[in-house]
């Protein structure tokens, strides 16, 4: 009689093919798995096993398969994690059966538990691998496959009180140095309220905020009342300053204003009679990363 011949192992499966997002998922899920394990209530299991046990074991086998795919190699790595349940047989005097103590059936399960804890972690540590090289491969190996960085809008929000001098100054000067400034009493109201208004005109690459003595104010410590910015420009500078970063924010101050106390010791430029504010402004918006001509702002 002819022998037959042992089937061949079936090869495992491929690897599942994840996005990076699917992969930060998983390791999401497994993490859930975990803190459940480790939450779970041993006093369950009296004899080894539970209804709860079993479906803790099957969302932990459907987990790995989300992960890792269906009887791949690396789900069989971890497959040994959906084992939870611990059933000893011992000898007794009429033969094998179940005589061991509760509690020492809790004991199994807890070293289960442990054994699945650490399966799971190491699986954490796979994916995090996996991660790891999905984001390496698709950084671009050549400059040449960089997009361009889009070049800095050249419009410029002038933030002001009630000073129009002032502001017809700044606003003249950056549109001869071909910038676009944005004024927001001159911008189309669309029905909006003002600070909608001011939100939808607030996509500016550079803001210049004029401090000008327009109000009169003290805390209640003090007596004498000093000039200060309108309340709006000072809103406005906080505004810029957490919107677009410091260094794309130039405070200029006119004659005798009392600053912030949450803005003394950042660098502000005097908008002088002289005209030096100007080339000041020019080497801020130049630091800021913009195009700037310095023959212009010399010639104006």
């Amino acid at each position: 009689m002819a022998t037959r011949k042992p089937a061949a192992p079936r090869a495992p499966a491929p690897k599942l093919d994840l996005t990076p997002a699917q992969i930060e998922r998983g390791i999401q899920r497994l993490d859930e798995r975990i803190k459940e394990l480790r939450a779970f209530d041993l006093a369950t299991v009296p004899k080894g096993d539970s209804p709860e046990l079993q479906a803790l074991s099957a969302a932990i086998k459907d987990t790995l398969v989300r992960c890792f795919g269906e009887d791949t190699s690396t789900f069989r790595r971890f497959v040994e994690a959906t084992s939870l349940s611990w059933s000893p047989m011992v000898i007794s005097m009429t033969g094998y059966g179940p005589l061991t103590p509760p509690r020492e059936y809790q004991e199994g399960v807890k070293g289960k538990i442990e054994h699945s804890v650490a399966l799971l972690q190491e699986g954490q540590r796979v994916l995090r691998e996996d991660l790891s090289d999905v984001q390496h491969d698709v950084t671009p190996a050549s400059d040449a496959l960089v997009a361009e960085k889009p070049a800095l809008t050249r419009r410029v929000f002038v933030v002001h009180g009630h000073d129009g001098e002032a502001r017809e100054t700044v606003a003249r000067f950056l549109k001869a140095m071909d910038f676009e400034p944005i004024i927001l009493h001159e911008q189309a109201n669309q029905g909006g309220t003002v600070i909608e208004k001011f939100e939808a005109n607030s996509d500016v690459g550079f803001a210049v905020v004029l401090l000008t003595p327009d109000d009169l104010g003290r805390s209640l410590k003090e007596e004498e009342l000093k000039p200060r910015a309108r309340q709006n420009v000072l809103l406005e500078l906080g505004y810029f300053i957490g919107r677009l970063g410091r260094n794309k924010v130039c405070a200029l101050k006119r004659g005798d204003v009392e600053l912030p106390s949450d803005y003394v010791g950042v660098v502000w430029e005097k908008m002088d009679g002289g005209g030096g504010w100007k080339l000041a402004l020019a080497r801020e918006l130049k630091a800021a990363g913009l195009e700037v001509d310095l023959n212009k702002a010399f010639s104006l």
